[in-house]
């Protein structure tokens, strides 16, 4: 029997080990299909119809929910943190310079399908911004010719939106590759995860001063960026003038702006990535062969897409005291 006793505390660390590995993918674990089933089963519908009218109203309605959706999970994970308004005492998330640019239909997407739910009496009060936003995310892809799938829900709202914590957490317009994998890794998002996500830059405008840089001055022996197609860049030129105002908007995707597909690894294929961060994809022999694929094969892309959607929905998920739900998307409880 004493042979057996040093057995029992290595047991005990064996346990021990597996519980605390087990620890992080605790929140994930909450998230499932359905998740409303029992308290909101129309959840999803009552948000689809107020995403269809908005959609109806304007298209900038797409990628600005998208956007929204990807500046919020990478800021404190996937908890509505971009949507509570600044205070005199707090300047939040949406008031930091990278989410200043957000444009505000999808704010306004998110806070009317909130009050559409609410306004179901089984409903009031029982469905995070959170999952509002995850859920009309998925349907403005939807709406654009994109892929549809099944959204884990179960996320709460969380209690803290400061501008600080936006620094260095999203990815930038001049990034090159290692710097974009190592963002996205950060999260628990693989290089073919980034690729995928990506190409949400199908979708949406940027602004001239995001990628002026590439047009005017770029380095001393190449005043244009030299990976950058030279018709495109006339094009770009002629809509961007040095002097010109650089809050001026320009499609990200200048084949098929309002349609979600795989035109964006087309256009990397051409030389027609507009930021840095996109042409790099198919620059960098490391990520090439993924832009060639994708290129080719619409089907392939739109599930790795969808595997990467879903994956970014379950960064930094708050639980129990770690969150509620608010009554105000744009304000805590």
């Amino acid at each position: 029997m004493s042979n057996m006793r040093p057995l029992r505390p290595i047991i005990l660390l064996v346990a021990l080990t597996t519980t605390l590995c087990l620890l992080p993918n605790a929140a994930q674990a909450q998230l499932q299909q359905n998740y409303y089933a029992s308290v909101c089963p129309n959840v999803e519908s009552i948000v689809r119809g107020v995403v269809n009218t908005k959609f109806q109203q304007t298209f900038v309605t797409v990628p600005a929910t998208l956007r929204l959706f990807f500046h919020d999970c990478f800021v404190n994970g996937c908890d509505a943190s971009v949507m509570i308004a600044s205070t005199g005492g707090n300047t939040a998330e949406k008031d930091s310079p990278d989410n200043q640019s957000l444009a505000g239909d999808g704010f306004d997407t998110v806070i009317k399908a909130k009050a559409a739910v609410d306004a179901v009496p089984g409903c009031r009060n029982k469905v995070s911004c959170a999952d509002i936003l995850a859920i009309a995310t998925r349907d403005v892809i939807a709406l654009s010719s994109g892929p549809s799938y099944a959204v884990e829900l179960g996320r709460l709202d969380g209690l803290s939106s400061t501008a600080a914590s936006v620094n260095g957490k999203l990815p930038q317009p001049t990034d090159n590759l290692k710097q974009l994998n190592s963002l996205f890794a950060s999260n628990g998002l693989s290089q073919t995860d980034m690729i995928a996500l990506s190409a949400a830059h199908t979708l949406g405008f940027s602004h001239c001063s995001k990628f002026s840089n590439r047009i005017y001055n770029f380095s001393p022996s190449n005043p244009v960026d030299p990976t950058l197609n030279k018709t495109y860049a006339v094009q770009l030129q002629g809509m961007c003038p040095q002097n010109v105002d650089p809050r001026i908007a320009i499609n990200m995707d200048p084949i098929t702006p309002r349609q979600f597909d795989n035109e964006y690894y087309k256009n990397l294929q051409q030389g027609m990535g507009l930021f840095t961060s996109d042409q790099t994809l198919f620059v960098d022999r490391r990520s090439r062969p993924t832009v060639n694929t994708w290129a080719q094969n619409s089907v392939a892309f739109n599930q790795a897409f969808v595997t990467a959607m879903t994956k970014m929905g379950r960064i930094g998920v708050k639980t129990g005291s770690q969150g509620n739900i608010r009554v105000d998307c744009g304000a805590f409880n």
